[in-house]
């Protein structure tokens, strides 16, 4: 498992890449599932130019590291790739990488969509964006799913 804060942009593909370069659990894994979540230019109506991304350290690596251990112990998974942005982001850079492996797809897909869905609505980061009018502090994310 590898979970990482980073201040500079990163390509998710190319990690996830890098990363199943690892030797890992060969002849285990039979699917993985990869969420990337992208800085858009747009939110609550209104055009976004720029995102600064605040976290709480070593609170925020302690959430993100809860999440994956509750996806592990929920679902057949052998291993999790989490990377996440903070600082000054740009409209169109990688913000978030969510990568699951597991022997089977149901694993891999719901652990990954647990992970995506607790990290954007409970883990502690601070969004600020700048739009035409100045700067405004995002107070709730953008809707995940409904539990059926």
């Amino acid at each position: 498992m590898l979970i990482e804060l980073r201040l500079a942009p990163f390509d998710a593909l190319a990690e996830v890449k890098n990363y199943q370069a690892l030797p890992a659990n060969p002849g285990k894994i039979g699917a993985g599932c990869i969420f990337v979540g992208t800085m858009r230019d747009f939110n609550e109506g209104e055009e976004v130019r720029s995102m600064t991304l605040e976290h709480y350290p070593g609170m925020t690596e302690k959430h993100l590291e809860e999440i994956c251990e509750q996806a592990e112990n929920q679902w057949a998974v052998h291993d999790i790739l989490l990377l996440h942005r903070t600082g000054d982001i740009e409209v169109g850079e990688d913000i978030v990488l969510v990568a699951t492996w597991s022997a089977h797809r149901g694993d891999a897909i719901d652990a990954t969509r647990f992970i995506i869905e607790d990290l954007k609505h409970r883990a502690p980061f601070w969004k600020k964006e700048a739009v035409k009018s100045g700067e405004r502090w995002v107070d709730r994310n953008t809707a995940g799913y409904a539990s059926s």
